[in-house]
């Protein structure tokens, strides 16, 4: 059996909505080019669960260290698995606010924790999620399914 790797990502609506619906602007990233998953792929902000956190943890610190704002986590969005070549990614999502401007300039690379460091970031429309949705993109699939009703397996 295929260890499970888990992974957090977090909706965050523009004008700190807390409410939102598919027609509000979210907050979405460009991952590297580099990336093994999803090369250059526009998705939601996301991070790797470390050993010693919560889920909760890693939302606030992936916030601060990959796009320099501190986040306040409002709700539960939903939760999920994909299937990958060497694990079974296990994804929790969560809706939050912040009340500071997103820069990826603003990037902390961790003590020898990979993360994915993202080459922009930018206000935009959910349905730029839906190529990476279409691709392997959980946290996309994620997103769509709780706010268009698409119907991505997860």
């Amino acid at each position: 059996m295929k260890p499970f790797e888990y992974a957090v990502s977090y909706v965050v609506f523009a004008d700190n909505k807390v409410e939102g619906s598919a027609d509000d602007k979210i907050l979405l990233v460009t991952r590297p080019s580099t990336d093994k998953n999803l090369p250059n792929a526009v998705g939601l902000p996301a991070g790797n669960v470390m050993p010693t956190e919560t889920m909760q943890e890693a939302v606030l610190r992936s916030g601060k260290q990959k796009l320099g704002v501190n986040l306040d986590i409002v709700g539960f969005l939903g939760r999920g698995n994909l299937e990958r070549e060497h694990c079974i990614l296990h994804m929790e999502q969560f809706l939050c606010t912040t009340n500071d401007t997103p820069d990826v300039g603003q990037q902390q690379p961790s003590d020898g924790n990979k993360i994915t460091l993202y080459q922009a970031c930018h206000w935009g429309s959910m349905d730029e999620l839906r190529a990476a949705a279409e691709g392997s993109s959980l946290c996309s699939r994620l997103c769509l399914n709780k706010y268009t009703g698409a119907t991505y397996c997860t």
